[in-house]
């Protein structure tokens, strides 16, 4: 494919320094993380969903929001920021996206970049975020987000947004905080997966995984990249999903529940692990589905990859809490062992070896060495 790029120092086009592979008509079912998928699949399923949710436009602030930022950001074009506005035309036409979403820089020095909207997916980044990366990692980003927009996560963020704002309103209601965080909460576990799916969205845009690699570092860690190392911060990821005990375990769950997206370095880890699987090369060598076969798409088919995935998930994490729900799966023997062992991240302070009724450590064999008279 042809792609324009800008010349920072003389504003004229030049060729790039390499092709990238586009992907007609494919579907974002072709990239959604399974849990990601199932979700989307069954909630598209559900006749009127879509138009009850949409309904919600006039409670929802989404007309504000574009005023807002037509307001007060700068709109993407030919004529501003005109690199970011060539990565949009550009990831647009890798995924096949026919509709150009409208694409805004608004001034924040915190790094980040969303695709909101109900009607219309609006793509917004920040100045902080676009001061943070270079050419290569922003189009990771603006990939990221395209792959949002192509998947309809954009109505569902815009819900999270409203709901989560809400509950902040109502918080003085008694159990009224309560109900809308049990939503909030389901929607935060769902849009922590469709992250993980936007990442790969990235990937195939980009088709530079070190580049998606260093934009993920950066939100980590700053514009120090000459202090950071790629192998470095994956073993940091290693140590996360593998370290500690089940008290961590506990603890990891109670820090990423009030978070929409995942930790940096376990998003970094997810998206090298598939970049490396079988789906990423066949999806590459043009294997993939396609969006008209959207419709055909069966519901527990996707939810049995989905909770295929998770069992995988659960065999293949070195997670504490993860090994003790293999362990029960495989028996029950040892259960109070198992549960002490986990918490305490050790074996028993004797060593294992138990204790008879006399107050001797055993050692397996029968008591004594003979018969006793």
């Amino acid at each position: 494919m042809t792609d324009h790029g800008r010349d920072g120092t003389h504003g004229t086009e030049k060729q790039p320094a390499r092709s990238r592979r586009r992907f007609p008509g494919i579907s974002s079912r072709a990239y959604e993380h399974p849990a990601d998928r199932s979700a989307l699949v069954a909630l598209r399923k559900l006749s009127g969903f879509d138009t009850v949710f949409k309904a919600l436009s006039g409670l929802l602030p989404e007309r504000s929001l574009r005023l807002l930022f037509l307001s007060d950001s700068v709109r993407v074009s030919e004529a501003q920021f005109p690199h970011l506005h060539t990565m949009l035309l550009d990831a647009c036409y890798i995924l096949d996206l026919e509709k150009v979403p409208p694409m805004y820089v608004t001034q924040n020095p915190v790094p980040n970049a969303m695709c909101v909207g109900l009607d219309e997916p609006v793509i917004v980044v920040t100045t902080g975020l676009v001061e943070l990366l270079d050419e290569e990692e922003m189009r990771a980003v603006v990939g990221h987000e395209v792959g949002h927009a192509l998947s309809g996560h954009s109505v569902y963020r815009t819900v999270l947004l409203f709901l989560t704002s809400l509950a902040v309103k109502v918080a003085w209601i008694p159990l009224g905080n309560v109900a809308i965080m049990a939503i909030v909460t389901a929607l935060r576990e769902w849009f922590r997966k469709s992250e993980l799916s936007a990442d790969r969205a990235g990937l195939l845009v980009g088709q530079d995984l070190s580049a998606s690699m260093r934009g993920l570092m950066k939100m980590a860690g700053g514009n120090h990249l000459h202090e950071m190392n790629t192998d470095a911060f994956l073993a940091q990821a290693e140590e996360y999903e593998a370290g500690g005990d089940l008290r961590d375990s506990v603890l990891k769950i109670l820090n990423v529940l009030p978070r929409t997206h995942p930790f940096t370095t376990v998003r970094a880890a997810e998206l090298k692990r598939w970049s490396e699987s079988r789906d990423h090369q066949r999806l590459m060598d043009g294997h993939y589905p396609r969006r008209d076969e959207d419709k055909d798409t069966s519901v527990g088919e996707s939810f049995r990859q989905s909770a295929s995935g998770y069992a995988e998930d659960v065999r293949s994490s070195k997670d504490p809490l993860m090994k003790l729900v293999t362990d029960l799966a495989g028996g029950a023997g040892d259960l109070g062992g198992k549960l002490r062992d986990r918490f305490t991240g050790g074996s028993r302070p004797d060593g294992g070896a138990g204790r008879g009724p006399d107050g001797e450590t055993g050692t397996g064999g029968p008591a004594g060495s003979g018969d006793r008279g």
